[in-house]
């Protein structure tokens, strides 16, 4: 099982939006593709809030052929939607994680 981490930090002005549309819209988009067996939202805690609270989204994919179609056939228009959505109001870096049993 792996695990495609989008860390993500959200400028306080647009939190409550962007929470919302992530969780009505975006997480469930992401999904849907196929590509990915479930997913959590989760808020990291104990970090610097100053600018802005700090999400985590996981997605569970049960190979990497399924990440690998996602990056290639959907992670660009995934990623364009984010930005021409929110600009430069979120900062995001993704990481890939493997479960060890």
């Amino acid at each position: 099982m792996l695990i495609y981490n989008v860390t993500t930090k959200v400028d306080w002005s647009i939190h409550e939006a962007w929470l919302e549309w992530m969780q009505k819209e975006h997480i469930p988009a992401v999904v849907n593709t196929g590509c990915f067996i479930k997913s959590q939202l989760l808020h990291l805690l104990e970090t610097d809030e100053s600018d802005g609270p700090t999400y985590a989204v996981q997605y569970f994919a049960a190979s990497i052929t399924e990440y690998n179609h996602y990056l290639t056939q959907f992670a660009p228009s995934m990623r364009k939607e984010v930005t021409d959505h929110w600009g430069n109001q979120v900062v995001a870096f993704r990481s890939l994680m493997q479960v060890v049993d």
